[in-house]
């Protein structure tokens, strides 16, 4: 399903980054929140946006529950970022799995959405793509609200 692995290839490039945002950081730094209400630790982000890849593709696509606690994502705390690759190492390949075995017409049929009503498999594809791509943008940023509460040079990515 070629359309359905275009999609794939700008989600898990964002996932991706989004992940290596966490490399090199201990526990003090992953879990650190910008001094703003509601901000969220990379920790917390990482763990956040997988959950949400995950249930869109595996659950709502694939058919497979996931159990996810959307509310436990957000006060998520880690000791280091091995166990968040570790994730996203099985949970790549499962939703890359996931997408390619969609049967054709998979992008035109409805899903019920656990939040969002009723919507097509192309929509919830755009939403997990926009998604990523809004929570690394947000990654990117507290990484470099972090280096500049640690007086720590801004590394151009």
């Amino acid at each position: 399903m070629p359309e359905a692995l275009l999609f794939w290839r700008f989600i898990a490039s964002s996932l991706d980054r989004l992940v290596a945002c966490l490399d090199g950081l201990d526990a003090d730094d992953l879990n650190w929140r910008p001094p703003a209400p509601g901000a969220n630790s990379l920790y917390a982000l990482a763990t956040h946006t997988l959950g949400n890849s995950e249930e869109n593709i595996l659950e709502t696509l694939g058919g497979r529950a996931v159990g996810r606690d959307r509310e436990a994502e957000f006060a998520a705390i880690g000791a280091s970022a091995g166990a968040i690759a570790a994730r996203w190492r099985e949970l790549r390949a499962e939703l890359a799995r996931t997408l390619a075995a969609l049967p054709a017409g998979a992008l035109d049929t409805e899903y019920a959405h656990p939040r969002r009503g009723t919507l097509t498999g192309r929509a919830i594809l755009i939403v997990v793509a926009r998604h990523a791509a809004e929570h690394l943008g947000q990654a990117e940023l507290t990484r470099d609200l972090l280096r500049a509460a640690r007086d720590e040079p801004r590394v151009r990515d």
